[in-house]
């Protein structure tokens, strides 16, 4: 393997190429012609490289130009959200960010529509690159495709002089997509090979600028000027003595790091992994990213090339490409058990790691939230005061105010709440885009055994929410319940489970011991247990006050069987404010617990007096956020004072 410089760069590694948005068809099977919903994910090579590596932990940087409008705006955050460095992605004033729409027709065919018509990455300007930003790197990779204009050339050209005055080590993916070198009608996207004299021309001239190339067995026949993969690998080896890593689809690569063999397998073989592909799209952006971390921590090429192989694996059989990419855990998770896993969408283990290591939200260390997503108990307190229930949506956008201004109060960074779709719609799109902590119910209340407020179908509800918002589902439940409750119950709660992980969205559940059955220490322990034994592992759990001795069994029971777990949030459950924050005491000793989501404790009586019109807006503004203040502070407070947090 080819020494890599270990010098204490800031950077391992930027990527110069195409970055854009994919609309991936959500219909399997389908012309894209037939196709009627798609999903958005980032796309382009060099932005799903740059995202696959960081995920793997690499430190990582985007070097392209996105569109100065909401898909620019795209791209740049969720690069921004893996960890990927942004700086020296440009942003252009006049035109759109490169869009392009596929469909998964079957495991092989992809109709794939480019939108990239004086697009905004092909039009990165060379003038802008900073060379002392190269500098920073210990690695630049380019894609193939922007050799394909003079603008991009240009860019490259600059971005390559640098590394090698910097002794930064520069990889090329071929990456030859015919339609982006005007070979194809603009609509055949699906074509990665024509054979093009002028484009092997090109292509060779620049060969001797890298020091590793990377390709499928057709991208080594354009770049060598033959279809046959031998002869094309010689011709390659001819003007360069960069490493060469030719991708062989489900057999694994191959590695040349002198003179081509005789036999293709005579080079460093490493074959792959037998998955069930849902459709290749992806692979090779994947394989690089796990290539690429191996090379650049000084791996042998046995190991990166295992690395990049096991990332292909992951990604085929997925939707999309950036959003499938593994992380460190989940990569080496499924080496060590690959040949067991030829399902990898299907592995229990394997998708619950994918799931909760790649959430994009914060880690959320403190949770202090206002709870207003009750429904019947306001409008009980409505008809009691003799109010209009059409006002109830209003209280609802008067608490988010609350809520911003008693976070504010109290020095609280990111509010909480939370707030249903019921009586609550404006006032939740009110608060979202906001970066707060949004948990929403999808309980009917009061419903014991467990129904969903607006019923079974929760794929299609689920569908339409933002993906900031938490689930959240309150269950009466207890393990002593009657055989067949507690079967009723956990069904449901399994249902809930399997929709929130194929809509991606957190879920929190809430468990209440029904209050006419006997409750001990053991009692919501021995609940948490069970529900994770049917493989019911919710990002948060919602519980009332615990004793020490029921904290010390939910931590172990946490740490036992989801140490991804985001945390526990306390209830409240309508008690009096001063009785809820000496029930604070030993929660704020866990390190599970993240803090509270309190309700009818913090509005109740305001919120009654305002639907009687005994206080206006702002008085009913203002007392709600004195409470919530007070009790975020009060929540710090022993927070801070406690002698230490256990399991911390």
């Amino acid at each position: 393997m080819q020494e890599i410089n270990t010098d204490n760069r800031p950077l391992d590694l930027i990527c110069l190429g195409r970055v854009a948005v994919d609309l991936y068809a959500q219909q399997i099977g389908s012309r894209l012609e037939d196709v009627t919903s798609f999903a958005k994910y980032l796309g382009g090579s060099s932005g799903n490289m740059a995202y696959g590596t960081a995920r793997l932990g690499l430190k990582s940087a985007m070097l392209s130009r996105v569109g100065d409008e909401q898909m620019g705006h795209f791209v740049r955050e969720e690069l921004e959200r893996v960890g990927v460095d942004t700086m020296a992605l440009q942003t252009d004033p006049e035109r759109h960010t490169g869009l392009v729409l596929l469909a998964l027709k079957d495991r092989d065919a992809f109709p794939l529509l480019f939108y990239r018509r004086d697009c905004a990455d092909m039009a990165i300007d060379a003038d802008a690159i900073d060379p002392t930003f190269i500098g920073r790197a210990r690695a630049l990779a380019i894609t193939g495709t922007h050799l394909s204009t003079e603008t991009t050339r240009r860019a490259c050209r600059k971005a390559l002089d640098a590394a090698a005055e910097h002794g930064v080590k520069r990889v090329l993916d071929i990456d030859y997509r015919p339609v982006l070198w005007g070979l194809t009608s603009p609509g055949d996207g699906e074509t990665r090979f024509i054979a093009d004299e002028t484009v092997t021309t090109d292509l060779q001239a620049w060969l001797p600028d890298f020091d590793l190339i990377v390709g499928t067995e057709e991208e080594f026949h354009i770049a060598g000027g033959s279809t046959d993969t031998l002869e094309s690998l010689r011709a390659v080896r001819h003007v360069t003595d960069a490493t060469l890593v030719c991708k062989l689809g489900p057999l694994g690569c191959v590695v040349f790091e002198d003179d081509i063999p005789k036999r293709i397998e005579d080079g460093i073989l490493v074959k792959g992994v037998k998955v069930e592909v849902l459709n290749v799209l992806g692979a090779g952006d994947a394989f690089m990213s796990g290539l690429l971390r191996g090379w650049l921590r000084g791996e042998s090429w046995e190991t990166s090339a295992a690395y990049a192989n096991a990332c292909g694996a992951l990604v085929v059989s997925r939707h999309g490409c950036a959003p499938a990419m593994p992380t460190e855990e989940e990569l080496f998770d499924y080496l060590d058990r690959r040949h067991d896993v030829s399902r990898p969408d299907q592995d229990r283990r394997l998708n619950h790691l994918h799931r909760v290591t790649t959430r994009v939200s914060d880690e959320w260390p403190e949770v202090c939230g206002l709870a207003f997503d009750h429904r019947r108990q306001l409008t009980d307190m409505a008809c009691e005061e003799h109010a209009d229930p059409a006002r109830l949506p209003v209280l609802k956008r008067l608490l988010v105010q609350a809520a911003e201004e008693g976070a504010r109060g109290s020095g609280l960074e990111t509010p909480a709440i939370l707030v249903d779709d019921v009586l609550g719609q404006d006032a939740l799109n009110e608060a979202s885009g906001r970066g707060w902590w949004i948990g929403r119910p999808v309980e009917l209340p009061g419903s014991r055994p467990l129904r969903f407020q607006h019923g079974d179908d929760l794929g299609s509800q689920l569908r339409q929410w933002p993906a900031e918002h938490i689930i959240k589902c309150l269950v009466f439940y207890h393990p002593d319940d009657v055989l067949e409750l507690r079967l009723e119950q956990e069904a449901r709660l399994r249902q809930l489970y399997q929709a929130a992980c194929a809509s991606d969205l957190e879920l929190l559940v809430e468990v209440i011991p029904p209050a006419d059955m006997a409750v001990d220490d053991t009692t919501l322990p021995r609940s948490l247990q069970r529900l994770y034994n049917l493989g019911i592992r919710p990002d948060w759990w919602k519980l009332p006050t615990l004793s020490e001795a029921a904290w010390k069994s939910v931590g172990k029971i946490i740490d036992d069987q989801d140490r991804h777990c985001r945390g526990v949030v306390l209830l409240g459950l309508d008690a009096p404010l001063e009785e809820m924050k000496r029930s604070f005491a030993p929660a704020a000793r866990q390190s599970h617990c993240k803090g509270f989501t309190v309700g009818r404790t913090l509005f109740a009586a305001a919120s009654r007096e305002w639907l009687a019109d005994r206080l206006d807006d702002a008085a009913l503004v203002a007392r709600v956020a004195d409470n919530y203040a007070e009790l975020i502070q009060e929540w710090r407070r022993l927070r801070r004072d406690a002698p230490h947090v256990e399991g911390a």
